[in-house]
């Protein structure tokens, strides 16, 4: 089973943008797939506009250390077996090993945010079966990342999680999956991925309207810039085997 996932969210510059995704989709990619343990991967083509941007500010808080990396446009995951998977050996241990032209292409990534994630909690939604190729998440991906502005709201935010959030999702239309992470590494500390059949189908259906205890839970939240990202999985495309 997928219990670990690592996520890097970043920016391109528009010119070699063609060239840095060829070479990750024909390139890279299939040689991280390689790699023990590895089970999958997604590239994600996130919406960002100015619209999106005022629209979440205005429903949830966002850190505002400047350390913290703004990167949004784009998000790398890839799957494994556990966690360790990604540690053993570490990207920066990688990094050390690649060929000058993957360091150059890797470079070109922009604000580059990255945490490395354990599963501890997923649903199937009513469109599991559909989920392809293989155990890839679905084409329609809403990521959301964040910290706790208390310790004390630790428990009730997980037991909202538990209790309400995830058990409405498994009726929800158009809904594959849904999993509650935590980080093994990265600025935050939690993390909730939802799986959808189509980025169009998402938008429409994916909801947080009359849910019990909703604005309480989300008030307790610190997000990552710019989350929780909206995109389209661009690789592997959908319907892709």
């Amino acid at each position: 089973m997928d219990r670990g996932i690592w996520a890097v969210w970043y920016d391109l510059s528009e010119e070699g943008a063609d060239q840095y995704i060829s070479w990750l989709h024909e390139i890279h990619i299939p040689e991280a797939l390689a790699r023990p343990g590895y089970l999958w991967a997604a590239h994600v083509k996130n919406v960002v506009t100015p619209e999106r941007e005022e629209r979440i500010r205005g429903v949830v808080h966002h850190t505002d250390d400047a350390s913290v990396p703004t990167g949004v446009q784009y998000l790398m995951l890839f799957g494994a077996l556990s966690p360790n998977a990604f540690l053993d050996p570490s990207p920066e241990q990688m990094a050390e090993k690649m060929t000058a032209d993957d360091r150059e292409m890797l470079g070109r990534r922009m604000s580059a945010r990255s945490c490395i994630f354990m599963e501890h909690n997923r649903i199937n939604g009513p469109e599991f079966k559909s989920r392809a190729p293989g155990i890839t998440p679905g084409p329609g991906i809403q990521f959301g990342t964040f910290n706790i502005n208390a310790v004390e709201n630790e428990d009730e935010l997980g037991c909202w999680y538990s209790q309400v959030r995830m058990p409405r999702l498994t009726s929800m239309e158009g809904c594959v999956g849904a999993r509650n992470l935590v980080s093994a590494s990265g600025w935050a500390k939690h993390g909730i991925l939802y799986e959808w059949v189509s980025l169009e189908s998402l938008q429409e259906n994916f909801t947080t309207e009359k849910i019990p205890r909703s604005r309480q839970a989300v008030d307790t939240l610190v997000h990552a810039p710019s989350s929780p990202s909206l995109g389209e999985r661009i690789w592997p495309p959908a319907g892709g085997d």
